[in-house]
Order: structure tokens, then sequence, then C-alpha cells
């Protein structure tokens, strides 16, 4: 099973991907967690380079080139290898991440987009993908937070920087891609706690694993 969170900046998806594969494990489930950009040596490195803030100047194709290359070493190296060894497979952000920032915000072609991604996951799709929602006002704000808080210079808050605007189109570009595939997405508010988030999830996953032959038949259930 291949299980993808999305979401804009302080969605709070590393905060939740824990308690996700706690509830998996608990019903069996041999768990690899992952992330992207990186989850290879190579991809930390393509990772380095793309949330650095000191790299303004990334033109939007230089960029969806080097998440291309990222999610294909990814996916060659470690989500297939897992999948095929019978492990569920958690990751932070996937393909619907390119086609919301570098599509959607960035204005690029959106075949374009589409295309790499294909070439990139050798057409592999998430089972289900939890876009965890929120304005990007709310979602900026504990991002922000969440940097001053850990006490750390902010080497990887590139995009943290962009505008406000810019976060609205993501945001929107990821509500748009449920609308076309609802079938495959749990959308769950997450302005609330991270313990009613949580909740939310958990209900999502309950349906999901119960009602896998079925699941989504009549649309996606909407957590909040």
């Amino acid at each position: 099973m291949f299980i993808t969170l999305e979401g804009i900046e302080g969605a709070g998806k590393t905060t939740q991907i824990p308690r996700l594969v706690e509830f998996l494990k608990e019903k069996g489930h041999d768990c690899r967690v992952t992330r992207e950009p990186g989850g290879t040596p190579d991809g930390e490195k393509i990772r380095q380079m793309l949330l650095d803030p000191a790299n303004q100047d990334l033109a939007p194709e230089t960029e969806l080139f080097l998440y291309a290359a990222d999610r294909a070493q990814h996916v060659a190296a470690v989500i297939l290898p897992a999948l095929a060894a019978g492990k569920s497979v958690i990751c932070d952000r996937f393909g619907d991440a390119t086609e919301a920032y570098q599509g959607g915000a960035r204005g690029i072609d959106r075949q374009l987009v589409a295309r790499l991604n294909q070439v990139a996951t050798r057409n592999l799709k998430p089972d289900l993908t939890i876009l965890l929602d929120l304005p990007p006002e709310v979602g900026l704000a504990r991002a922000w937070q969440r940097i001053k808080d850990s006490g750390r210079q902010a080497d990887d808050c590139r995009f943290e920087n962009e505008a406000l605007d810019f976060h609205r189109r993501v945001r929107q570009a990821y509500l748009d891609i449920v609308n076309q595939e609802p079938a495959r997405f749990l959308v769950v508010d997450a302005a609330g706690s991270a313990e009613i988030v949580w909740e939310k999830i958990r209900a999502g996953l309950e349906y999901f694993l119960n009602k896998q032959d079925t699941l989504f038949e009549k649309g996606p259930p909407t957590a909040g």
C-alpha cells in the first residue's frame, strides 16, 4: 500500500506521519517512511539545493527538472523496492506536490508537468493521498513559528519565503487535483489542533482499510 501526504507549508504533515505509522503498525503493516524531495542520498543533495533560500534565482523549469530527477531516483531506489517487498510506503509529498507548486503556482504547462511525473514515477500512483488543507495564512504562521521554536537558522525555507499569493495558488491547485481525481483523496481540514486533525485522519484511514474494494465509489470522504 502506498500512501502520500500533501499540503501547503505548515499543514502538519510531519506531525501526523508518526501517528499514521503507529496506526498502520497496529493493523499489521510493515511501514517504510520516506519524503520528497529527498529519500535517497542523491535526493537529499537535491533537497538542499531546492529548499535553500539562497537559491531564489532558480528558473521554474530548473526547479521542475530537479524535482523530476529526485522523484525518478526515489521511486527506483526506495518506493518500488519497498512495495515489492510487501511494505506499506508512507511518503511526505509526491507527484501532486509538483503539479501544485510547479504547475499551479509557478505556471509551468500542466501537461509538461504531468508527463514528467509519469516518466519519473513509472506511472506509479498512490493508493491514497491525504491532503491536509488549510488557509495559507494559517499554514505560513505555523511554519515560521516552527522554525523559530527550533532555534535554528531557516536554511530550508525557500518556499516559506514566497509571497502569500503563491501559497494561495498552491492550495487551489491541490483542490483542483482533488476535483480531477476524487477517488484517490482524503481531504482533511487541518486548521484545528494536531489531535483533532489526527482523529479526522484516523477515521478516514479506518474507512479506507475496511472498504478497500469499494472505496470512494460515491466520492471521497471529506474529514471536517
